[in-house]
């Protein structure tokens, strides 16, 4: 697992939301984002290799799990290297990921 430490979750006039990652090494076979409300997500890029979005901004969380999927945007040096959407997956409680 990867943890990103520094992502942004931006919000548009329509209340959609976009997450600006790092771009991260590998492709992406059918993403899905793992949420339960609190301060962490877990973005699965793929089946196998989660990255932990770490502390989530309370003002944002409740617009999170509202949410039935969102914008992840991966970038390097300020240009974008990646996009595609994914779905979110609300739980009661994280998963255990080792």
């Amino acid at each position: 697992m990867v943890q990103e430490n520094n992502f942004n979750i931006l919000k548009n006039g329509a209340g959609h939301l976009m997450i600006l990652i790092h771009a991260h090494i590998g492709g992406i076979n059918a993403p899905y984002i793992v949420y339960d409300g609190g301060q962490a997500a877990l973005l699965y890029r793929d089946k196998e290799n989660p990255v932990l979005l770490d502390y989530i901004h309370p003002a944002i969380r409740s617009d999170l799990k509202k949410q039935k999927g969102v914008l992840v945007v991966e970038t390097n040096d300020g240009a974008i290297v990646r996009e595609y959407r994914s779905p979110i997956k609300v739980v009661q409680s994280m998963p255990e990921v080792r």
